[in-house]
């Protein structure tokens, strides 16, 4: 997963599940299969087969046609496959009431996990089981944690729910009482020099841990006292990682212990890291605006123009954004048109345009091809173009704004193109 893509594969994650959890069946109708890279359709297709024999048990005649139906749906789509995909397939299917009892439509819906699962799961419930699809919406960065005092340093990264202790070093550094004899002076010196040649060597290990690692997000100090505050005006760590530093938090231990309580520490900072840099890119585009540059516009018309033109280097969408686009052909001639309107709205629409009159030919075979919501419809056409995609959330004063003054698309542009 393209990590400049990791906001909207996020987004779109995250919407099918909350549609998801959303429908409810009847008793347990729902069905839910989770199938991982490596087995065998035909192994697949055989369960299924299996669990549809299962089902004729069911008493109720309602229930026992919907589990089948489902059960049919799903292997069906599953013979359409020649292999299992590499990070593996999860589909949901059932009887969702459409409108009351007796309403109830057959909905089948795909996913394509983000990452590998690892889960081999068949269920026939009230619900559909997303609860594994969800793990994949929790912190997947890597975190580097450096806990020290004057005595000792604890490294350590934590990964999703994952906390490794890496290392742990001592300081050799005598404690602040004076050996008899020796002056007060002499002593302060030696001692400020070893905890120097401590702290080279906290960023010696701190760069041979962190560099390699590849996803790491950002770097947490801790400890008691104020020697991480002093380590942290050094320049003992390699520059990139010293520009990943987000928080020092005030820890009573530099062991296993301290680590835990940056973690604990840390929960709202490493949760508004991604607010942060949602911050950034909306602080450019509003600036690009300000300054009157020519780097940024907005609004679905200008920024759907400029992306067809290969010209927008950053594409902003609002994940509040309900606007769809609704596809219009005439059966008879080549008129075709596009409009985009709420998606409340479409079903009203299609009723009203389905075999009306064409305003070319005058024929009434208009009707609805397609529908598909702006912010995939927008996306799809920036992937395309290799534009960088940021979808912001509403839960920032820049995430309000600019769904509220900029209808929720914005882009910032490669270079000053003409209108």
């Amino acid at each position: 997963m393209s990590t400049k893509q990791s906001s909207l594969v996020r987004f779109r994650l995250k919407r099918n599940l909350d549609r998801l959890t959303a429908r409810e069946g009847r008793g347990t109708e729902l069905v839910s299969l989770y199938v991982p890279y490596g087995r065998q359709i035909s192994e697949v297709v055989a369960m299924l087969n299996n669990e549809y024999g299962t089902a004729t048990n069911i008493k109720s005649n309602t229930t026992r046609k919907n589990v089948q139906d489902a059960i049919t749906r799903v292997t069906q789509r599953m013979k359409m496959f020649k292999k299992v995909p590499e990070n593996g397939l999860v589909l949901f299917c059932g009887a969702i009431p459409q409108n009351g009892p007796g309403s109830e439509k057959i909905e089948l819906y795909i996913i394509s996990p983000p990452e590998p699962i690892q889960v081999y799961l068949y269920r026939c419930d009230a619900r559909f089981h997303t609860e594994h699809l969800a793990e994949f919406l929790k912190a997947k960065e890597t975190y580097g944690i450096i806990v020290l005092d004057s005595s000792n340093a604890t490294f350590a990264t934590v990964r999703g729910k994952n906390l490794e202790i890496v290392k742990q070093i001592t300081s050799g550094i005598p404690g602040k009482f004076r050996a008899g004899g020796q002056s007060a002076k002499r002593f302060v010196r030696q001692r400020q020099a070893k905890m120097q040649e401590f702290f080279k060597r906290v960023g010696e290990h701190a760069n041979e841990i962190f560099l390699p690692i590849e996803n790491l997000k950002s770097i947490l100090l801790g400890g008691p006292g104020p020697t991480k505050e002093d380590f942290d005006k050094g320049n003992y760590l390699h520059y990139t990682l010293k520009e990943k530093i987000v928080a020092i938090i005030d820890t009573s231990y530099t062991d296993s212990q301290g680590v835990s309580e940056v973690v604990e520490g840390s929960k709202d900072i490493l949760q508004r890291i991604r607010y942060v840099e949602e911050k950034k890119v909306m602080q450019k585009f509003l600036r690009e605006i300000g300054q009157d540059s020519g780097l940024a516009t907005y609004g679905e018309a200008d920024v759907r123009k400029y992306l067809n033109n290969g010209v927008v280097a950053t594409l902003l969408l609002s994940e509040d954004l309900e606007s769809v686009r609704v596809n219009v052909k005439c059966g008879s001639c080549d008129y075709l048109y596009d409009e985009t309107m709420k998606l409340h709205q479409v079903s009203e629409f299609e009723q009203k345009t389905n075999g009306s009159a064409c305003p070319k030919c005058s024929v009434p075979t208009l009707s609805v091809i397609e529908s598909k919501e702006v912010i995939d419809e927008l996306a799809e056409t920036a992937e395309l173009a290799g534009t960088d995609i940021e979808v912001i959330s509403g839960d920032t004063e820049e995430g309000q704004m600019l769904k509220k003054s900029f209808g929720g698309v914005a882009a910032i542009l490669r270079y000053k193109a003409a209108n």
